[in-house]
């Protein structure tokens, strides 16, 4: 194989299979001589990809992992399977990974050849993802579309429907997608309306990116409080919760630590900084049922105080999962 660039490309393709490569197999399966190989591992480090080798008569090489993370070569498979998990993830993810399964999935989209996007789609198609909260589920296609013309920056046509039902068609500097866990939102500058506005992107359809690029206007505050002072104007039902976990506030996940009250006890507990049990209050809006599966997902026993819309939610995500478990 003449060709340095292409030799580099399927050299990074072998060693990124989770193995140790003789430096004789893979001047075989290149048709190189080994002095060329040890010259492209070279190449490969200077790029950043951070190849071991190792002693012996034979010697070999693997790629290890480094302080950054290099560009991976895919196969159509592995692209595929990377493209319908990030689309789930997109749409329905784990708290925190949301927006980084957007990003992901975004520059993932733009290089995936055509046949390839027509095989995510068909997978797509064939699965249903559980829906959070009150049931909004929002088009991946419609997310990436987005994010690209957020980091673009172009500006961005929708058509949209708004709490009343009313329809319109909008055109937009899209600033920012913001996440609540329970729903997506898209912070932009609405031109014709010359002011910023708040999307829920749920209720967006026919999303395309004009290809007319804008120097992005400076947001008066950060995004994430925009959408939540946007949420509160709009009358978001907010209710204040209350819960005991039989555990200390250093077991409990991030997202409670933080609501732990300083010295809270529970009943028998020790504290909110012990390892007895530790009280929480926070305020929410997500649906009683999407937080109640949330608490559940912390693995820690705990009892709901406030609300009861909470407690009854709980009881009844407590009945289901001992229905499912019961002998029949």
């Amino acid at each position: 194989m003449t060709d340095t660039p292409a030799r580099l490309l399927s050299l990074l393709s072998l060693l990124q299979t989770p193995r140790e490569w003789p430096g004789s197999e893979l001047a075989q399966r290149l048709r190189v001589s080994a002095r060329t190989i040890r010259r492209d591992i070279e190449r490969l480090r200077e790029l950043g990809y951070p190849v071991e080798a190792t002693l012996g008569s034979e010697g070999g090489y693997r790629l290890v992992a480094g302080a950054a993370m290099p560009p991976l070569l895919l196969d159509d498979e592995e692209a595929v399977a990377i493209a319908v998990g990030l689309r789930a993830g997109a749409g329905h993810a784990i708290e925190g990974v949301e927006e980084a399964s957007v990003r992901a999935l975004a520059k993932l989209e733009q290089v995936l050849p055509s046949r390839l996007r027509r095989r995510v789609s068909t997978l797509q198609s064939a699965t249903i993802a559980l829906t959070r909260g009150d049931g909004a589920s929002v088009d991946p296609r419609t997310l990436t579309t987005m994010a690209s013309a957020v980091a673009g920056p172009e500006r961005l046509r929708f058509a949209y429907r708004a709490r009343d039902g009313a329809r319109s068609r909008r055109l937009v500097e899209p600033y920012r997608l913001v996440s609540t866990g329970s729903r997506w939102y898209l912070v932009a500058y609405d031109m014709e309306r010359e002011d910023w506005r708040t999307f829920r992107v749920d209720r967006v359809d026919e999303a395309f990116a004009t290809g007319a690029r804008f120097a992005p206007r400076e947001l008066p505050m950060d995004a994430e409080e925009f959408v939540r002072r946007g949420l509160g104007a709009h009358g978001a039902r907010t209710y204040a919760v209350e819960v005991v976990f039989e555990a200390g506030a250093a077991e409990l996940p991030e997202w409670l630590r933080a609501a732990a009250l300083p010295g809270g006890t529970g009943a028998g507990g020790t504290g909110a900084g012990g390892t007895g049990a530790a009280v929480v209050r926070f305020e929410s809006r997500d649906a009683p049922e999407w937080l109640a599966a949330r608490l559940a997902l912390t693995g820690l026993d705990f009892t709901v105080r406030e609300p009861a819309a909470l407690r009854t939610a709980a009881g009844a995500l407590a009945a289901r999962l001992a229905s499912a478990v019961t002998p029949g």
